[in-house]
């Protein structure tokens, strides 16, 4: 009652949780944080009732508390005196001592103490990305030859599963009670860590006998239903939150591993029987009177938790506990999305190297028109069968998943199933085929309307060009009547009048000698001009008393010598 207590308080109290994680209990020289304490209580305590209300305790603390969870996260770490089985535990951080519990099993093979350490490794990392790829970074000292290099926590939880389920297997269940939970607890675990975290998942993956041996869990009628159940909802994880594109680790390899060993309509009828194994009715009523304050209520609490351990086959009384209603809530959105992911999973095709038909090589002799005819045909027909395939293969998987039995009434009320899908996908192929052809004839008709327009302005070019040749010709073919009809009437001796050339002459001669007349007086006029400013000019050089005479002798020689030529080629 103290632990549920505790729990209740811390339960989204900011002030409260901060609290609790710096608490410290107990006595010197054993004073120890009180989160390790409980954490004692958790691996240590041999009854169910009180693990179950410490693990409640970090159920509560880490719920909505993503600043916690990192806090624990950051001190999960090997020890250096990891080994030491002896030393106490209040040396060693809280991440130290669980990592511890986790790997116990490779010391005394206690199972116990490493169930518990899961369900508190899974507080501490649900809903919480950062906390998950933390934790998925630890590495162990252990080699693993097949990874080349330390093995990693993940695989480790694997195998803690394997020796779980192996030595559950060798022992009669209904005889050793204790031994029930441990694989549905560890398997909680690996779905917490895996959804939302592809890290995760890919890892899990890195070795194929990790595959295997969940799809084993998940189809051997040796084991539970509740770990059954649990092992379909791991394999769901892979596929949902596998972002993996390597060959035989996808999403694709996963579900068809599911599909071929074991069975679509078996593989949902694993979340039908986990749902009904983890129905308890009384869950309600039960919570209500952990809240309560009296002793009374809560001893009358553990004996419904007994009762019903003997009311349930193979049914332990910490299953009722740990998968709680939030836990069956989550399990029916998880089957509704596995199944609608597989449903598209099988509708489309899988991405794979095509062998070459030899119906695409070119024949000898065939010309290429036949050939690309030929290929054009083909390639129609393996559409087309493609198609069929793509609508049988979606109506397969959909009547799988329909006959899976569970909740089918999401899947059913999904607007598009896989046919319908698939069939639009078709319309869509064709649409987009229609609108590539009025491309192409787009483009054809912008390049003939650009033809066109060419031709169209070389033909007015030519035209204008035969129009100025014609308007030539016609004035040539005038020119060349013309000239005949004059020869024609020259060589009969018509009435057109000659030219009269002496006339002409006299005309041209009188036109001459009309202009010469002008130039004449217009040269006296000067003449007259220059004469006067000698004369001027020589009054007043001899009014200086210079010798005019002399200054004007020998001026005009020159000119007189082509005057007298000029007078005696006119006397000429």
């Amino acid at each position: 009652m103290a632990l549920r207590c505790i729990g209740n308080l811390v339960l989204r109290n900011p002030q409260n949780l901060d609290s609790l994680a710096k608490k410290q209990v107990g006595e010197e020289p054993h004073v120890q944080p009180a989160l390790n304490a409980i954490l004692s209580i958790i691996l240590r305590t041999s009854i169910a009732q009180e693990f179950v209300a410490a693990d409640f305790v970090f159920k509560c603390f880490c719920e909505k508390n993503p600043n916690g969870q990192a806090l624990l996260a950051s001190t999960i770490a090997p020890h250096p005196n990891q080994g030491d089985t002896h030393r106490a535990a209040s040396d060693m951080p809280f991440g130290s001592i669980l990592l511890q519990a986790l790997v116990s099993s490779d010391v005394n093979e206690d199972m116990e103490a490493c169930c518990r350490a899961s369900s508190v490794l899974s507080h501490i990392i649900k809903d919480n990305l950062q906390s998950k790829d933390r934790v998925l970074q630890i590495q162990l000292g252990t080699p693993a030859p097949s990874l080349g290099r330390t093995e990693p926590l993940l695989h480790r939880i694997v195998t803690c599963l394997s020796i779980a389920a192996s030595a559950d297997g060798e022992n009669d269940q209904s005889s050793h009670l204790e031994e029930s939970y441990i694989q549905p607890v560890i398997l909680r675990l690996l779905i917490v860590w895996l959804v939302d975290c592809s890290n995760a998942v890919n890892c899990l993956l890195e070795s194929a006998v990790h595959l295997n041996y969940i799809i084993e869990l998940a189809s051997s009628k040796r084991y539970t239903a509740c770990v059954r159940g649990l092992a379909a909802v791991v394999l769901g994880a892979c596929v949902l939150y596998n972002a993996s594109r390597e060959k035989g680790r996808d999403t694709f390899a996963v579900a068809d591993a599911i599909s071929q060993k074991i069975g679509l309509t078996t593989y949902f009828l694993r979340f039908d029987e986990l749902r009904k194994s983890l129905a308890h009715p009384s869950s309600e009523q039960r919570h209500r009177k952990e809240l309560s304050r009296s002793s009374a209520n809560s001893m009358s609490d553990f004996q419904e938790i007994e009762e019903d351990a003997t009311n349930k086959d193979d049914q332990h009384p910490v299953l009722s506990e740990i998968f709680d209603s939030q836990f069956v809530d989550f399990l029916n959105k998880f089957e509704a999305d596995i199944r609608e992911n597989i449903m598209d999973i099988f509708s489309r095709t899988k991405t794979a190297t095509a062998v070459l038909p030899a119906e695409l090589e070119q024949k000898n002799g065939e010309v290429d028109g036949e050939y690309i005819k030929r290929l054009k045909s083909f390639v129609e027909k393996q559409c087309n069968e493609m198609q069929d395939l793509l609508a049988r293969n979606a109506m397969l998987a959909e009547e799988f998943v329909k006959t899976g039995g569970g909740s089918t009434a999401d899947t059913s009320q999904k607007p598009s199933s896989g046919r319908e899908r698939v069939q639009m996908e078709a319309l869509r192929q064709e649409l987009e085929g229609a609108k590539r052809q009025i491309e192409s004839l787009k483009t054809e008709k912008s390049q003939i309307e650009a033809e066109a327009n060419h031709q169209r302005n070389l033909a007015l070019k030519m035209e204008s060009d035969l129009k100025s040749l014609s308007d030539a010709y016609n004035s040539l073919e005038q020119a060349n009547y013309r000239l005949d009809a004059e020869v024609k009437t020259l060589r009969q001796g018509g009435s057109v009048p000659y030219p009269d050339v002496e006339a002409i002459k006299a005309q041209a001669k009188d036109e001459a000698e009309k202009d010469s007349g002008a130039e004449l007086n217009d040269l006296l006029v000067c003449l007259g001009q220059e004469q006067s400013k000698v004369e001027k000019l020589s009054a007043r050089l001899a009014e200086l008393g210079e010798d005019v005479d002399t200054l004007l002798q020998g001026i005009g020689d020159d000119t007189a010598i082509p005057d007298d030529d000029d007078e005696d080629e006119d006397e000429e």
